[in-house]
């Protein structure tokens, strides 16, 4: 009888020895090994090289292999629709990479589980600031209206105070310098930048901040404080040979650009010191014919150095004034120059940004205006989300930012911004880039035109694997290596 009423004290599974399995049974039975079943998920990409290697992409968990010509029925067989069973060797290899998911795996779920797990974090804030709303350019490209000066102390002061206020709960903080020209801004850098640099040391935060600048400010003694204050990550525009950049981005007062740019660029080549800068190069039918001895001029300054990279972009009528004289190049037309100057840029030993690369996976396609923990904030306190809408549009003035550090936030915008739009569009829910763009690649784009935002990407990712493991298979050991610097394993011995 005592032993029976010890079950109210004491669990009666406490008695069996060693761990217990869910699936246990009491009496003893032994109960069979389970096999697990696989199926190939739903977000893979492959590509085949002329040369008959298999390239393989998740979009879910960024992975990218390449298989041999020998092993690529294997492989096909394996990811089929039919699935397989299995706990280890090449099964296990191919769950761990996410090519194969449970049987029962709900893909969709899992991608609504991430959006919700990103967009719910409060450990992360994200500010884009505009020291200056004014620009000492005139790009006959540009939206921007120019209303505004230097950032009020008023606005610099509730940024601190709200930074402050979130360093206890904050694990990263990334800061953007944006404009108008942020250089422009000068005073409010001055003020803001050191001090993000001593809060982050001081509360123990990840810390990462970036400017896009127009550079014609950019001096060595700039350069210094920057680099500094930990602003590492500039972006750059050239456009081209001088006399089309100068026609493209003239001073307000109409004078030239270029060569005070390139200047600049080059002195920061000079350095020792750890940046990254990405040349930008905007395109339209003008200034494509001289692009490719434009490469040429870059070349003997910046080829093999990792610090300089270059992005090709096709100049689009974004909503400035001087839209309609614009010679924008059609999507088929900027997709063939975008992908030519890609391959001459590499040719001449110039790095290159590519809308594909190997670890491209959950969110990485995804807008930084759905991200509810990232806003900008104009030289007024305006909070807004688009840096293309900026204060143009109603919709996207989100709250105003109060001298005591407080976000006063419109919730019904708010949420027109961060919603996952994706639920209810089922041709994102369909589409094998939902994990990385999450149909919020741009939401402008669904706010304007009714349409899924899709990324370039979706397009050009077979073309765009074929170039990165061309490259990468010329750049290193050639055929059969394992390229480990590239991100692409090549799994032999899972094969074995």
């Amino acid at each position: 009888m005592r032993i029976r009423d010890n079950v109210f004290e004491r669990s009666p599974l406490d008695s069996i020895s060693g761990p217990v399995p869910n699936d246990a049974v009491l009496d003893g039975a032994q109960s069979a090994p389970v096999q697990a079943r696989w199926k190939p998920s739903r977000f893979n990409v492959q590509a085949t090289t002329a040369e008959g290697w298999l390239l393989l992409w998740n979009t879910y968990t960024g992975a990218m292999n390449a298989f041999r010509p020998a092993k690529r029925e294997t492989i096909l067989g394996l990811i089929s629709r039919k699935g397989t069973a299995g706990s280890g060797g090449i099964s296990g290899y191919f769950a761990q990479r996410g090519y194969l998911v449970p049987a029962e795996a709900d893909e969709l779920r899992r991608v609504q589980y991430a959006f919700g797990q990103e967009n719910h974090r409060s450990d992360r804030l994200e500010l884009i600031l505009l020291p200056s709303e004014d620009c000492n350019f005139r790009c006959t490209y540009c939206y921007e209206s120019f209303r505004r000066g230097t950032m009020r102390p008023e606005v610099r002061e509730g940024i601190k105070k709200l930074v402050e206020s979130r360093a206890g709960s904050l694990r990263e903080l990334t800061v953007g310098w944006f404009g108008g020209e942020p250089l422009y801004g000068m005073e409010a850098i001055d003020d803001l930048a050191p001090y993000f640099a001593e809060i982050a040391e001081r509360a123990g935060i990840d810390y990462f901040s970036h400017i896009t600048t127009n550079a014609y400010l950019l001096t060595g003694e700039v350069v210094d404080r920057l680099l500094a204050w930990r602003i590492t990550d500039f972006q750059i525009t050239l456009d081209g040979l001088p006399e089309d950049h100068d026609r493209h981005r003239p001073r307000r007062d109409g004078g030239t650009t270029f060569q005070t740019i390139y200047d600049n660029l080059a002195r920061m080549s000079e350095r020792d010191d750890e940046f990254s800068v990405v040349i930008r190069v905007n395109f339209a039918q003008s200034n494509v014919p001289g692009l490719e001895k434009f490469l040429e001029l870059l070349r003997a300054r910046f080829s093999g150095d990792d610090r300089f990279t270059l992005s090709f972009h096709a100049v689009g009528r974004w909503g400035g004034d001087n839209d309609a004289n614009l010679d924008v190049c059609g999507t088929g037309e900027a997709q063939a120059v975008r992908m030519r100057l890609k391959a001459a840029a590499r040719a001449l030993g110039l790095r290159v940004t590519s809308g594909w690369r190997p670890g491209a996976a959950l969110g990485t396609q995804v807008c930084y205006a759905v991200r509810p923990y990232n806003f900008i904030i104009g030289a007024h306190g305006d909070l807004m989300k688009c840096t293309v809408d900026l204060d143009k549009k109603d919709r996207n003035l989100v709250g105003k930012l109060r001298p005591d550090g407080t976000l006063d936030l419109d919730v019904d915008k708010m949420a027109l911004w961060t919603e996952p739009a994706f639920e209810r569009d089922t041709g994102c829910q369909s589409c094998h880039m939902l994990p990385a763009c999450q149909g919020v690649h741009c939401p402008q784009i669904r706010m304007d035109h009714d349409k899924a935002p899709c990324p370039g990407v979706r397009r050009t990712a077979k073309r765009e694997m074929i170039d990165y493991f061309q490259a990468k298979q010329a750049a290193e050991a050639g055929p059969g290596s394992a390229l480990p610097g590239a991100g692409i394993e090549t799994a032999d011995a899972a094969l074995r």
